[in-house]
């Protein structure tokens, strides 16, 4: 890294997980290895061949957000709420007192995706517009009645960018604001793009957040569909298996988490507490799916964060528990660090949590750093000749170097690497 580069830290950290909500209750779970994935409880999905997935247990934003914000919460989804409550935990854990900074040196980032429609949102619509024959819509109809059943702020529940416009209202960021929607890897690229603005003075404190929730009636219909997800319905917490030889698909989830990203001198300048500093960033598309090129953006972050693999206390992977995917990303990381490197996996506890995925199991790696112990992963029990890595499992380990590397990608091959470094003062 050169030496005048402008650096920079966490000082904030927020998530609402299936296995815990607050870094607190977060990393209690993570030391345990408590699972996440349970029987579906939002809505009944029988009929669905896969019914399990990471719920965010008893989520209420009424509890999280400030009252100014409360009213607001009737045009938000549950993926928006989720992200705009990760916000507050992260403001609330280090985050810029009103004034504190200038507003148009504070900014937001964000990983979403599109937000399925809440079914009750288009009942009365659909039922004007279907009732000329079952099971089909006519568009007439629709136009010129359905339309008019359809609330009117109906999109702005759901649009991609509701979170970041929503964290940026109620926390007064007036920066940088822009939205990836790059599916699992969104949030990956978000903690990317923020950085890159850091390091040109374009701002000083950035909210970095990734939300999303893929448990519900629509979501979930038409991912079983077209997703490789797990069929154990009966063993929730042991369905989704990273790298493991009898894995045999992922499990959806829900979750949200933001990060305070901040410039060094300016979290110095403030006197907060700092978990870790992002010190390498890479992207790119590995189409094939070969490994060879996520091996090279792998390559290419601990480049710049100046390093060599045998520098890297463990890598994070992605590994959702797919057969092809977790064999395409363990050929990467075995190209890079061989077989020694601990990998570590969270999959298994929280399931496939989509945009949020990364920057969630990017603070369990701020907070193993942190704390200086690596928890295990959980359901890795067989190895697969075709994961040749080192799984780390069982008990927590200690943390013996001082960085770590986190890997996120979509199934269509984008991919984002983030480096971090362990926080010594």
């Amino acid at each position: 890294m050169p030496a005048n580069r402008r650096r920079a830290v966490f000082t904030g950290l927020g998530v609402l997980s299936p296995i815990g909500s607050g870094a607190g209750a977060f990393w209690d779970a993570l030391v345990a290895g408590t699972p996440g994935v349970r029987p579906v409880r939002n809505f009944d999905p029988a009929g669905l061949p896969s019914r399990i997935g990471g719920e965010v247990p008893d989520f209420d934003a009424k509890k999280v957000v400030s009252k100014e914000a409360r009213k607001a919460l009737r045009v938000m989804s549950r993926t928006v709420q989720l992200g705009l409550c990760a916000a507050y935990q992260a403001a609330a854990d280090g985050g810029p007192a009103p004034g504190q900074l200038d507003p148009f040196r504070v900014g937001v980032e964000f990983g979403c995706v599109m937000i399925a429609t809440d079914l009750d949102d288009m009942v009365a619509a659909a039922r004007v517009s279907t009732n000329c024959a079952p099971r089909s819509v006519n568009l007439e109809t629709w136009g010129g009645k359905g339309l008019e059943q359809v609330q009117p702020l109906w999109m702005l529940k759901y649009l991609p960018n509701m979170p970041a416009c929503h964290t940026s209202i109620y926390f007064d960021a007036q920066g940088p604001n822009n939205t990836i929607t790059e599916a699992d890897a969104a949030g990956i690229l978000a903690l990317g793009e923020a950085y890159r603005i850091l390091a040109r003075d374009a701002a000083d404190y950035f909210f970095v957040g990734g939300c999303e929730s893929k448990l519900n009636p629509l979501s979930m219909t038409r991912l079983n569909k077209f997703s490789p997800l797990t069929r154990r319905n009966d063993t929730p917490e042991t369905a989704v298996r990273p790298f493991d030889r009898d894995r045999d698909g992922t499990a959806l989830g829900e979750a949200a988490a933001v990060l305070g990203l901040e410039e060094l001198e300016t979290a110095r300048r403030r006197g907060v507490k700092v978990y870790a500093e992002l010190v390498g960033f890479a992207s790119g598309f590995d189409r094939g799916r070969t490994g060879s090129v996520l091996a090279r953006v792998i390559r290419n972050a601990l480049a710049e964060a100046g390093i060599q693999p045998a520098d890297v206390d463990h890598v994070n992977a992605h590994a959702a528990g797919v057969p092809d995917l977790d064999a395409f990303e363990a050929r990467a990381v075995r190209e890079v660090f061989g077989e020694s490197t601990p990998v570590y996996a969270l999959k298994g506890q929280t399931g496939n949590t989509g945009a949020a995925a990364g920057l969630v199991e990017l603070a369990a790696s701020i907070l193993a750093l942190h704390h200086g112990r690596l928890p295990g992963t959980v359901n890795y029990q067989t190895p697969d000749p075709a994961c040749p890595v080192h799984v780390h499992t069982g008990q927590p380990k200690p943390v013996t170097k001082p960085y770590a590397v986190k890997i996120g990608y979509t199934d269509l091959g984008q991919c984002g690497v983030a480096v971090i470094r362990k926080w010594e003062g």
